[in-house]
């Protein structure tokens, strides 16, 4: 038993010994390189550039109200399509009591003004019928009596707009009234019944009543790197993917490069505008996350290689032409060549390399 377990260890260092000695000897070989190899293209290339932004309309009105007070009505809510000059909503009048109290004292003082007026009005009115007085006399009395009359409506009338914000004379341009300044569709009414509003003034910028805007006249509106910005011109078609849609691709046209860029992340952006064509039937909401695709640059029918062939060194652009395939190792040449437009996955070839030639890839598999 004993002369068995003895000549199976002899076996099994034997083995080892054999397995070290094979392994030993394949990691000595040297290795063998093998390469994709790439024959040239001809295709039509597009250079394009995607930039980030949303959907907005061109114009976004905010309404504010030319009094302040609290919200008594509310007549219409988001979402609603409204008419230019249409009310939106009423504020009541909180007033200023000193502008108050100067209203109330004004109407007073019109009042004593036409109450002395009228007497002296009607006191030369008896001395003209009686001849004891000349007409211009009259007339000067009469005028005067006029003018105390006119004074005391506008002095009610202000007195009006001070408590209630409505003009006795034209209630249809009641300040109290908060009408739409254009047609569209309301997008937001951030107020609710009983908000105190502001007017708005050159102090402050007013509390927004609602917000409005023409949702047929909407505008995609990005950024783009200061790379490309100088490829970009008015007029370039610009194809509109929404992430909210996914089927739907629109198309726009640059109508606006911003003349000055905004550093973003340490990279310097210049803001783009686009005008979107809206199909029939179509409904776009503000504020949907877009991409705008736009191509720089185009090349027809022109001999490409992919762009994982290219290798460089200092500003020239080289490849590694076949000229062995067969062999271990393959053979190559390298060769510089001129590059044109790339897409991102090929690139144009202007000029060192024929279409019968083929050029070396990237590495596949390495052999012993």
């Amino acid at each position: 038993m004993n002369k068995i377990l003895k000549w199976i260890g002899v076996a099994l260092l034997a083995f080892i010994f054999l397995g070290t000695f094979v392994f030993l000897y394949q990691k000595s070989q040297p290795k063998i390189t093998l390469y994709e190899i790439n024959a040239p293209s001809v295709l039509d290339l597009e250079r394009t550039t995607v930039v980030t932004g949303k959907v907005e309309p061109r114009d976004e009105v905010n309404i504010k109200p030319q009094i302040s007070g609290i919200i008594a009505e509310l007549y219409k809510q988001a979402g609603e399509m409204v008419k230019k000059d249409e009310v939106i909503a009423k504020v009541k009048v909180i007033p200023d009591m000193s502008s108050l109290s100067s209203s109330e004292n004004r109407v007073k003082l019109a009042q004593i003004n036409l109450k002395q007026a009228t007497t002296d009005y009607e006191r030369m009115r008896r001395l003209w019928n009686d001849k004891v007085v000349s007409a211009e006399e009259y007339e000067q009395s009469e005028v005067k009596y006029r003018q105390a009359q006119e004074e005391l409506k506008n002095a009610k009338d202000a007195l009006n707009i001070v408590r209630e914000g409505v003009s006795l004379s034209n209630a249809q341009m009641s300040t109290t009234l908060i009408r739409s300044t254009i047609d569209g569709l309301i997008l937001d009414i951030p107020v609710k019944i009983g908000n105190s509003v502001i007017l708005s003034n050159s102090f402050n910028d007013g509390t927004t009543i609602a917000t409005v805007a023409n949702m047929q006249d909407l505008i995609f509106r990005g950024n783009v790197d200061e790379t490309e910005v100088g490829l970009l011109h008015e007029g370039m078609p610009v194809s509109i993917s929404i992430g909210a849609l996914p089927d739907a691709h629109l198309d726009a046209t640059l109508e606006y490069i911003s003349p000055k860029g905004v550093e973003t992340n340490g990279a310097n952006q210049f803001e783009i505008k686009a005008a979107i064509r809206i199909p029939q039937g179509m409904t776009l909401r503000s504020g949907y996350s877009a991409n705008g695709e736009i191509v720089l640059a185009k090349a027809q029918k022109v001999l490409t290689i992919p762009e994982a062939s290219l290798s460089f060194s200092g500003d020239s652009t080289f490849v590694y032409v076949v000229t062995d395939s067969t062999s271990r190792p393959q053979q190559f040449q390298r060769r510089a060549i001129t590059t044109g437009i790339s897409d991102g996955v090929n690139i144009e070839v202007k000029s060192g390399l024929k279409k019968s030639e083929h050029v070396r890839g990237i590495e596949i598999v390495a052999q012993q």
